[in-house]
């Protein structure tokens, strides 16, 4: 009997801790202000956003993870969210099973780090959604990409089973898996001292990176086709400097096809993310503000190499999408546009904002759509599926105008109507999901942008916007020199390295734009922060993650992608700063990076071109301009020429670098390796050294 009594009560108490423990496994993402996590809110998955008490929860209670990491304008997020997570089955399943963690990847890049490393190393791929099953204590076991509902269940079921029959065999998995993520961390042991930068090592490079031109389509072989904004302004600059004509032909040729496809949105301006051929046709529909950035800052500089007017059309019309679509009323940039949109139907598809039927062009174009068929392929060319076309240019307004007969004034002013009617048209349709949050990073990319297109174009409203910007970002998001990485309705989570490289990046672009010294001390200021809590004397990079982060590794991002990897940015920053502050020490250690970096390059060209312009620094000649002039003609003029290789300041401000050079007259002092020539009293002639 007392037995009985013991087992009651054992069973009694066992099943109030069950409830207590299944009523704390509810969906709580209503409580967060990501527009990512927000559109999981509704699912009957007991989903928890990324935090640590969560995981003491899971290790209290002897749980697997279950992390799923997405962002607002995936696809194939949206996807699985429908067929897995919007479902009861499944969602009881996982509520049993896993402790339920959702990730915005955008906010929480640190967490994607560590566990799109480990998938990798697991699958060999990686892309999004990112699923992971993870030990209590957060070591990974095993992970994947979309999956149907049928697989994903049966996945679960297997895992949640062998945990509870041989969870040894997931320790000892999670152990060895844990020793590859920290190897990532490690690179090739080198005697770096003895590492010399050569102008052959970098000619050889090039030379092996033709290999992967698509010297028909622009950009690189092979589909899906990524822009990669990086390489080509490596490109770009490697070709100016050396004089190498077949590159910046190449280059100029990738940016005339990137914006004649369908990737770029006619209409409205702006970039889709890439596109699923090779001839820059079919987009991934949704819009980036990284992407455009980037884009918008390598067409002012193409322009001031090209003098190409189109490039000018581009960043204009890009900026215009920026500020229509992207910008928030208190000046700072939302993240992103959803490649979804509903259509008429009220049935959510892919693009469906931006495509056509040609029975729809036929009726609001008229008598102008034989014209309009002819520019942008409402033929086999232009079709997508589904009696849908995507507007795409393959032929010149010259051979339009030849086989309409018309003038190329008449056509563009035809051309320019319809898209007015089309664009007016289009505005009626459901829009595409916003991602409204703001991210320092990816607004530091968008600020850099317009402080350089305000150079190029000198168009005030440009260097408004940046100020603007700017702003709202040290106003709302900087405490202290403490960086928060994003904000929406208010600021939350701690900046990344990433982070604090782009606005540092941005602060060193503001200050050649304006010459107010507030900028470039800022930007020191930042760095000086950054060698504290991220600099790891071990490996000489630079953690992602500050020393006050709890994770559980702290990863090092040195592989540039579509963005340029968060080191190499930084490595950038210290070689500027060092000129302006005749800081050898942080020249050193930007040097330092390299030399570890080189070794690396031969194997993956693409995933280093923003170190080698890096590297550039080191074989080529680099100089320091200081003005003294308040013509500011000649300032525009300078501000308006192609100098990568060049810092400039003024002699107005008191830093180190223009100690000792006169504040009067019209004088430019041209220094290099810390040796300054006798001053220049001719803009000309300072110019004619350098672009020679």
């Amino acid at each position: 009997m007392l037995k009985l009594l013991i087992f009651t009560l054992y069973f009694y108490v066992f099943r109030c801790q069950y409830y207590r423990f299944m009523k704390q496994l509810k969906n709580l993402l209503s409580k967060e202000t990501s527009p990512y996590l927000l559109q999981h809110a509704n699912n009957p998955v007991a989903w928890q956003a990324w935090d640590d008490s969560i995981l003491k929860f899971a290790k209290d209670n002897n749980k697997l993870l279950l992390i799923s990491i997405g962002y607002s304008a995936c696809h194939w997020c949206h996807v699985m969210e429908h067929e897995c997570f919007e479902d009861e089955g499944v969602a009881g399943l996982m509520n049993q099973n896993f402790i339920n963690i959702k990730v915005d990847r955008e906010e929480r890049p640190d967490v994607d780090h560590i566990y799109m490393n480990a998938l990798q190393i697991m699958t060999g791929q990686g892309g999004w959604p990112l699923n992971i099953v993870a030990l209590p204590d957060g070591r990974p076991i095993w992970g994947a990409t979309y999956l149907p509902k049928k697989k994903w269940m049966g996945s679960l079921l297997q895992l949640k089973d062998l945990f509870v029959k041989a969870p040894e065999h997931m320790i000892e998995y999670a152990e060895k898996l844990s020793k590859g993520m920290h190897q990532l961390n490690t690179l090739v042991a080198t005697e770096n001292e003895n590492i010399s930068f050569t102008s052959s090592f970098l000619s050889e490079t090039v030379k092996n990176w033709q290999t992967k031109f698509d010297l028909e389509n622009g950009g690189f072989k092979g589909a899906p086709k990524f822009m990669m904004p990086n390489n080509l302004s490596f490109l770009l600059r490697y070709g100016f400097q050396q004089n190498d004509r077949k590159i910046l032909d190449f280059v100029e040729s990738s940016l005339e096809k990137m914006a004649q496809g369908g990737i770029y949105d006619i209409l409205g301006g702006g970039f889709s993310r890439y596109s699923v051929d090779e001839r820059w046709h079919i987009p991934h529909f949704e819009k980036m503000l990284y992407d455009n950035a980037q884009l918008i800052e390598l067409y002012s500089d193409a322009y001031t190499v090209f003098k190409n007017e189109a490039f000018k059309n581009i960043v204009e019309e890009s900026i215009e999408f920026v500020q229509r679509e992207l910008k928030a009323p208190e000046g700072y940039f939302y993240s992103s546009l959803d490649a979804d949109s509903f259509t008429t139907n009220q049935a959510k598809e892919e693009g469906a904002f931006y495509v056509w039927k040609k029975e729809e062009l036929q009726h609001l174009l008229k008598n102008d759509f034989e014209l309009f068929a002819a520019y942008f392929n409402i033929n086999r060319n232009g079709y997508w599926e589904d009696q849908k076309y995507v507007l795409i240019q393959t032929k010149t307004s010259q051979e339009i105008t030849d086989l309409s007969s018309i003038s190329e004034i008449e056509l563009k002013q035809r051309i320019k109507n319809c898209k007015k009617i089309l664009f007016k048209e289009r505005q009626k349709r459901d829009a595409p999901g916003l991602d409204d949050k703001g991210l320092t990073s990816w607004n530091a990319m968008m600020i850099k942008a317009l402080a350089k297109a305000y150079k190029v174009f000198q168009h005030k409203e440009y260097l408004d916007r940046t100020k603007k910007a700017l702003n709202f970002i040290t106003n709302n998001l900087l405490n202290e020199l403490q960086l928060y990485r994003s904000y929406k309705n208010k600021k939350s989570i701690s900046a990344t390295l990433e982070d604090y490289a782009f606005l540092i990046d941005a602060l060193l672009e503001i200050y050649q734009t304006t010459y107010e010294a507030s900028y470039l001390e800022l930007a020191k200021q930042l760095t000086e922060k950054v060698i504290e809590e991220f600099y790891d004397e071990k490996s000489k990079f630079f953690f992602y993650t500050s020393k006050e982060v709890q994770l559980i590794q702290r990863t090092i991002d040195t592989q540039d992608n579509v963005i340029p990897a968060s080191n190499s940015v930084m490595a950038h920053n210290l070689f500027k700063l060092s000129k302006f502050y005749l800081k050898t020490e942080w020249e050193h250690i930007a040097r330092t990076m390299l030399q570890k970096i080189q070794p690396q390059i031969k194997d993956f060209i693409s995933g280093y071109s923003n170190w080698l312009s890096l590297y550039l620094n080191f074989t080529e000649s680099f100089y320091e301009l200081v003005f003294s002039v308040e013509n500011k003609i000649n300032i525009k003029k300078i501000q308006q020429t192609y100098l990568p290789q060049v810092l400039v300041a003024s002699a107005e401000n008191k830093i180190p670098l223009t100690l000792g050079k006169k504040f009067k007259d019209e004088l430019y002092y041209l220094c290099e390796n810390s040796s300054c020539q006798a001053p220049e009293k001719v803009l000309e002639n300072v110019l004619m050294k350098l672009q020679h």
